[in-house]
């Protein structure tokens, strides 16, 4: 039958064979007449394809498949399969080439009406992008993709916390959450990073820890040095767990962003904070301390320093301590300007 319906759809779906080659999907609608012409469409490709040797059309469930199977071990792997899903009803029934502006724009639209900002939006539009660019140039899928826009996007979050701050928060927190926060402002993990850390990371003897490639954002592995506050910490956690560092009522923690961590917020008369605006906070506090471009660029694992510009603003100490070392370089010039000619002020108001 070349024309049938499931009892799991309302749409038509095809099934046509060529010369033993199969092909079954659905139509995407249920108007048998317009099922009827994607049917003859699709039998005349499948001609061509055979006996002209043109290239075999592929879906997006095709290349949504061999994405996830190469791209498993992205530090983002669940929050891609996340994106994903919610994009199935959009696009799971369509082939790669028919995905065109249109598409995307509906697409846009559906997420905007959810109410999150645009730069959520470019998140899930990234995905879309990127899964069309590796079918044009490695897969050799399609020969054409959509140009995808995102919307523009300001510069990098940037929220941290005053010392005053910290200490009303810390003080609201649970014991359990309390040293997690205390640890991730001594070194600046982030959240997975502090939650998951395990005892064999870990060299008190050295006061140093180690986060291997593959559990880092970037794939890099990460040298931790560790300082009083965060030794402090890891020495209360000492014999809790065989294993964990961080734990509550015996168990391992599994998460951070909690119930009691958001209330612990609101008791504090905090807003608009996020438990990873805690290495905001940490590296804000670093470069208030005079710590150099390149040295915070390997304390928190970044890979360009570029990353890290975005907190020059916060050290105005430091620079203007920088600019005076060039005082003095053309000694006796000031005394000469004044000599010659009555004084730069006086130059200036004739």
């Amino acid at each position: 039958m070349s024309l049938f319906k499931r009892k799991d759809s309302p749409n038509w779906w095809v099934k046509i064979t060529i010369n033993g080659q199969t092909v079954q999907r659905s139509a995407g609608t249920d108007d048998r007449m317009k099922a009827q012409e994607l049917h003859d469409r699709l039998k005349a490709e499948m001609w061509d394809q055979l006996h002209l040797g043109r290239k075999p059309r592929r879906s997006w469930q095709e290349a949504v498949v061999r994405w996830i199977d190469e791209t498993n071990d992205k530090a983002t792997h669940k929050t891609d399969l996340v994106f994903l899903k919610w994009l199935h009803p959009f696009l799971g029934d369509l082939m790669l080439d028919d995905i065109t502006l249109q598409v995307i724009d509906s697409i846009k639209a559906a997420k905007l009406k959810e109410g999150v900002k645009k730069s959520t939006v470019n998140r899930y539009l990234e995905i879309v992008r990127a899964i069309l660019l590796r079918a044009r140039d490695e897969w050799e899928w399609i020969d054409h993709v959509p140009k995808v826009r995102l919307y523009r996007e300001g510069s990098g979050r940037e929220r941290s916390l005053t010392r005053e701050q910290a200490e009303r928060l810390l003080s609201e927190l649970p014991e359990h959450q309390r040293d997690m926060v205390l640890f991730a402002l001594a070194t600046g993990l982030r959240q997975r990073n502090v939650y998951g850390l395990e005892w064999s990371q870990v060299n008190l003897a050295l006061r140093h820890l180690h986060v291997p490639g593959w559990q880092s954002k970037n794939r890099r592995a990460i040298s931790v040095p560790l300082n009083d506050l965060a030794m402090q910490v890891l020495t209360r956690m000492g014999g809790k767990h065989p294993e964990r560092v961080f734990t509550y009522k015996g168990k391992p923690i599994n998460a951070a962003n909690t119930r009691a961590w958001r209330e612990a917020l609101k008791r504090a008369g905090i807003e608009d904070f996020r438990w990873h605006d805690l290495r905001h906070t940490w590296a804000t506090w670093q470069r208030q301390a005079g710590t150099p471009t390149y040295e915070l660029q390997r304390l928190g694992g970044w890979r360009t320093g570029a990353m890290v510009e975005r907190y020059a603003h916060v050290a105005p100490d430091t620079l203007a301590e920088a600019a005076n070392r060039l005082n003095g370089v053309l000694p006796g010039y000031d005394s000469a300007t004044e000599i010659r000619g009555g004084g730069l002020e006086a130059r200036l108001t004739d």
